[in-house]
Order: structure tokens, then sequence, then C-alpha cells
């Protein structure tokens, strides 16, 4: 927790890096269901905490502060017994070589432990005080609701890959291995895992019948009406989720997608390797075109922006601490930017997708607004997915609809009349 909140790592790079390598997959499921719960619980947690200490803790040592966090989450959210719960926590302040603090530990754990105390409650629903003025001031009527389902636990949903199979087929599939499942609402493709597991445990998962995608996430391509003989880019790429989809519908030779992260990319590429896909891959920056395009226009184009994944809380609990209202000046820079200097790249009568896994206006509706005000060969298509709400520029799914992630739509047709 305190590389996640400290220092600004992602949970996964976080867990990658623990001193102590887990001994078993039980051992891994434990730590990060103690990370994701305390990272969901944290403002409740550290303020129980503080009336539970005499003093406050020196900024040096966030470690036992962590430490105790997680002690007291334990203690109300998990299957642990109570004598372990000071013993183990004890034991890990003595590895921490923080001796001093082993009989605090000892102390707080038991003295909680013997007040039967319940975790002090917080007026931001376990959000930042600035997150929750802005989604207030977006979402008046709505806030409350988002901010709760942005702290309940996320479905494992998958998006079947219809070039190998169909959702049927797979369903079925899954049903003979003993797995729950169920048909997503809204995204033809997609089902729901009721019993969320390791991924790669699930049946033909090597042979590409499946990517793991939330179902909100799965209706981007949909509302795209992509046909095959399409020339498609996927702006903003990696990980691969919506170029894998994409490319379900279109002959690889005509897609490109591009992205700035040469991580990230790696990950797409091992993910069109598993489902034995391919097409242009472009390590570079889409907002410059002047160093990639090579002059060819786009029947479609999806701009999968860089965002505040304000959306995504409950599948990233950690965003709550890696944003900051600063943030939103670079992000909102960047996706005008995305929106500019892609736009030109659109056939006339062609389609572009807007598309942010966030739920502020700023980097919705007023983003495309911007575009629009410099830009006279644009119609704003209507959006009909059946779930969502309709804005002035597109379409909002909030956190928990449909038991969804919160994702933004804007889909625009360039004008028959325009000129380059």
């Amino acid at each position: 927790m305190q590389k996640v909140i400290d220092q600004g790592l992602s949970i996964p790079v976080a867990i990658e890096g623990l001193p102590i390598k887990p001994k078993s997959n039980s051992d891994l499921s434990f730590i990060k269901a103690c990370i994701y719960g305390v990272l969901r619980n944290y403002f409740s947690l550290e303020k129980t905490l503080s009336s539970l200490l005499n003093s406050s803790l020196r900024a040096k040592d966030s470690d036992i502060k962590m430490l105790l966090i997680s002690a007291l989450y334990q203690a109300k959210h998990m299957n642990v017994p109570d004598h372990a719960i000071s013993s183990v926590n004890v034991e890990a302040a003595r590895y921490m070589k923080k001796k001093w603090a082993c009989g605090l530990v000892n102390a707080v754990t038991r003295n909680f432990l013997r007040s039967g105390l319940t975790l002090a409650e917080t007026d931001g629903f376990e959000h930042p005080t600035w997150l929750v003025d802005i989604i207030k001031g977006n979402w008046p009527s709505e806030w409350e609701q988002i901010l709760c389902e942005s702290n309940n636990h996320p479905p494992m949903t998958i998006r079947v890959n219809k070039r190998t199979s169909n959702r049927a087929h797979y369903l079925e599939i899954l049903r003979k291995h003993g797995i729950q499942a169920f048909p997503t609402r809204h995204s033809s493709q997609g089902c729901t895992i009721v019993k969320p597991t390791d991924v790669t445990t699930l049946p033909h998962y090597v042979d590409g019948y499946f990517s793991v995608q939330d179902e909100a996430a799965q209706l981007a391509i949909e509302l795209m009406d992509i046909k095959k003989t399409h020339s498609v880019l996927d702006a903003c790429a990696a990980p691969g989720g919506k170029t894998t989809h994409l490319l379900e519908h279109v002959d690889g030779n005509g897609a490109t997608a591009i992205d700035s992260g040469k991580k990230r990319l790696k990950k797409l590429r091992e993910n069109l390797d598993r489902l034995n896909m391919n097409c242009r891959i472009l390590h570079d920056d889409a907002t410059n075109p002047s160093s990639w395009w090579d002059g060819k226009l786009y029947d479609r184009i999806l701009v999968d922006a860089p965002c505040s994944a304000t959306g995504v809380i409950r599948r990233h609990p950690d965003i709550r601490f890696h944003r900051e209202l600063d943030n939103l000046e670079s992000l909102t820079s960047v996706q005008h930017s995305l929106l500019k200097n892609l736009w030109p790249l659109l056939k006339v009568g062609g389609k572009l997708l807007y598309v942010t896994c966030s739920i502020l206006s700023i980097e919705n509706d007023c983003t495309v607004e911007t575009l629009l005000k410099t830009n006279n060969n644009i119609e704003v298509n209507t959006i009909n997915i059946g779930c969502g709400i309709k804005t002035k520029f597109g379409m909002q799914i909030l956190p928990g609809e449909s038991n969804m992630d919160g994702f933004y739509f804007s889909l625009l047709m360039k004008n028959e009349n325009t000129h380059l």
C-alpha cells in the first residue's frame, strides 16, 4: 500500500515488486484481496487508526502506518483469526527492522479487537474531497450512487473472440467445466463469470477464445459499424482490448494500431499473438501524424483517449490516490490534441469514435465541443445502445449501470461537403 499511495505505483507493479514472494496462489490471492480492500476503504481506515493512536506517526514511519491500516482491514473484512492479526503484523514490523513498533502494533490491534469498534465514517465515500466536489458538480442527482458504486467489487467480464467461437458455444464450454457464467445484457459477445478466477485457468485461454474486457468497453467497436474492407486507425491502442475487438471485424492489413508506450505495446503484441491476430503496429505519438501517417485517409478512427479513469475506480482503486486536480489540465490538453490532429485523417463520410473511461464532463462533452467549434464539417451521430445517459454530444454510462464500468462515447461523422 505504501508504494501505491506514497510512490504512485500501480497495484500490479507494487505486487510484482514485493520483497517476499508469495509461496502459493492462495497467499497471492490473500495479498491482492488485502491491498485492494485497504485502498477501497483507506480513508475510513485511516480515520479509525487516528482514533486509536495517542500521537501521530512520523512521516518516515508511513510503512508502520500502512501495516496498522492493513491490520485493521484484516480484522474487519477478512477471515483472519484475532490472535493471528496481532502476531503476524507484529512479526511484519520486526521484519521491517522496526523493532520499536512491535509493541505499538500489538497494542493497537488488540485494542481494536477488544473494543469492537466499527470503521469510522467519512464524508467522501472513500474518495478525495476534490474528486467528490467535481462529481457532485457534474452529477448532482447521481453523485452518491456513483461514489458508492465506485467502491464495489467489479465483475469479471470477458468478450468471446468471434473469429474463434461464439458466445453461446463458449458459455456451453464453461458450463461443462463447472464454471457459472451468463451473457451480458448490452454487448453481443460478452459473458460475466459468476466467481472471478485466474483468467489463464479458463478453458481455451491459450487458444484465444476470449479476452477480458468490461461490457461497457465492448460497446465501442459495436458502435463504429466497421466493415471488413474498412481502413481503421486505433489511436492509443495498447494494451489492445479494443484493437483485438476491431480485428474481429476488419482485415488486419487495413488496421493500424498506434501507441507511445513501449511496455504497453509489448502487451498489445502478446494479446495479438494469443488471439492469432495481426495488424500494423506503430510506436509513436498519435498527436503528431507528420511523424507516422502515410497520407491515406481512414474509414474509421477510434480515439480511446488517456483520461482520469474516474469511471473505473472500482476496478482500479489506486486511481483515487494517483489523480490530482492539476492532472485534469494536462489530460484534457492531450485529449484536445488527439481530436484536433486525428480529425483531418478521416475520410469524408467516415466516423470517429471518441471514448474515455471518465465520468467528468471536462474530458467528455467539453472536449468534443472544442473540436466542434473549430470544425464545420462534423455531424454528431445519435448513439442507441439501450443504456447510459444521453449527453449533449454523446452517451455516458455511469459506474454500476448494468454492473458496467463508467464510459463515455461520442460518435462523430465527417460531412460530405468537407474539404481537407
